[in-house]
Parts: structure tokens; C-alpha cells; sequence
């Protein structure tokens, strides 16, 4: 199949877990891929693998001067973009009483700062039947302790969703989230948990979800690219939720 052939996607978040699964996807149908991430180093490996037709740029979304920066190295690839997913960020938690004001202004800054600006400069490089999809969370649905300012965060994503939709409409620019669930990614990597405490985290997870295992980053993947192509062509301003019915069952 090759839904994307002679299309150009940005991937914030690009170099691991579902940013990277949703790269790979959109290559082998036929596009091509920039792709975003913190370091160097991640970049150039995920470049590695996912070859010739994908190209990096180091950018923080947490930092604002390389969210502004985004617009000129992308057009060292490429002056349009078809579909924008806009996937960095990670998580940090902790109880109301110990979560500090850094903590805070870290998640807000790179998942709602990073999210509105890094579409803010985008969109000039996006026209009429290009897509845009938000990565927000099962968390804005359920209640979770010590979630408190990541669930804010992502909260204020997912009302992104339907804000640039009404805006984006004229511009025939689709725009729709995808809200995972559990996935095997390196979210936790950010968390301040030892390797044995984030396997203990992960094993008292488990039994919790329908289908008893962490999804895959290449089944969230494959929701955002639905979403990115011709077969999405009427929704408009709406959300999948990827996790295995977690959210209506807690």
C-alpha cells in the first residue's frame, strides 16, 4: 500500500517509541519523513534505521528558540508538509505536595507551549488536504494519583483538537488526536524510578487492562496514520482512543 507516496510528514518525537513507529509506517508507504528529537545522538541512530528517505532535526519542544527554528530547517527538506504529528514530550509525576513549580512549568512548557507554537509555525508549510494529529492521553479521562500537572498538560492538548480544527477548517487542514493508552515506550525513562522499580510500575499495570499487555507503538501508529490519510477524508476535529478499553472500565 502506498497512501503517502510523494508526501512529506513532520514527526515531533521522532527517534523512539511511537513517533518512530509512526515514521517507519509512513516510509514504507511510500513517504518521506523529518523527524524531531532532543540529541544527536538519537537522531542520527533512528536515522540510521529508518534510512534514505527520512531526514532529522535536533529541536527541543520544551524550548521555545528551537520550536521558532523549526520552520527554517524544515524548509532545508522540504517547503510543504502533508501531515504533522506532533508527538514529543514524556512524562514526570509526582504528589500535589511534593511537585514543584520546575516541574510544572517543564511539562507545560514542552506538551502545551511546545504543542501551540510548534503548529503556530508549521502551518505556512501546510495547505488544503494536509493533516494534523495531536498525541494526548488516557489520562484527561480518568483520575490518577500523583497525574495531577501531566494530566493538566495533556488536557490542554486535547483541547487543541477541536480549537484548531474550527481554525484550520478554512484551510481544508484536517486536525485529529490520538490518545494512547499504556504503550511499550520509554516513557517511564523520565520518571525517577529505578530500572527494577519501573518493572515492578509496569507488572502491577498489567493486570489492570483489558487485554492483560502494554500495547504496541506501532498499533498507535497505525491510528495516526489512518487518521493522516485519504480514508479519514470526513473526520475532522475528533480523537481515537488506542488502549484496549482501558479508560471505560477504571
Amino acid at each position: 500500500m502506498q497512501r503517502f507516496k510523494k508526501k512529506f510528514a513532520l514527526i515531533t518525537g521522532g527517534t523512539n517509541g511511537m513517533g518512530f513507529a509512526t515514521a517507519q509506517q509512513f516510509i514504507n508507504e511510500g513517504g518521506r519523513v523529518i523527524i524531531t528529537g532532543r540529541s544527536a545522538e538519537t537522531v542520527t541512530k533512528a536515522l540510521a534505521q529508518l534510512g534514505e528517505n527520512a531526514f532529522g532535526i535536533v529541536s527541543n519542544a520544551g524550548k521555545m528558540n528551537d520550536v521558532f527554528l523549526l520552520t527554517e530547517k524544515v524548509r532545508q527538506y522540504t517547503c510543504h508538509i502533508d501531515v504533522l504529528f506532533i508527538n514529543a514530550g514524556y512524562g514526570k509525576f509526582a504528589p500535589i505536595e511534593f511537585a514543584d513549580e520546575a516541574h510544572f512549568d517543564e511539562l507545560f512548557n514542552m506538551l502545551v507551549k511546545g504543542t501551540f507554537f510548534t503548529v503556530q509555525q508549521i502551518l505556512p508549510l501546510m495547505s488544503d488536504g494536509s493533516s494534523i494529529i495531536l498525541n494526548t492521553s488516557i489520562v484527561t479521562e480518568i483520575g490518577m494519583t500523583n497525574f495531577s500537572i501531566y494530566s493538566a498538560a495533556k488536557a490542554a492538548v486535547q483541547s487543541f483538537i477541536k480549537t484548531f480544527a474550527a481554525e484550520c477548517t478554512e484551510k481544508g487542514i484536517r486536525v485529529n488526536g490520538v490518545s494512547p493508552g499504556y504503550i511499550k515506550t520509554n516513557g517511564f525513562n523520565n520518571t525517577g524510578l529505578s530500572p527494577e522499580q519501573i518493572d515492578g510500575a509496569i507488572q502491577s499495570i498489567i493486570p489492570t487492562i483489558p487485554f492483560k499487555r502494554f500495547g504496541n507503538p506501532s498499533e498507535i501508529a497505525n491510528a495516526v496514520l489512518f487518521l493522516a490519510s485519504g480514508e479519514a477524508s470526513y473526520i475532522h476535529g475528533t480523537e481515537i482512543t488506542v488502549d484496549a478499553g482501558i479508560s471505560i472500565i477504571r
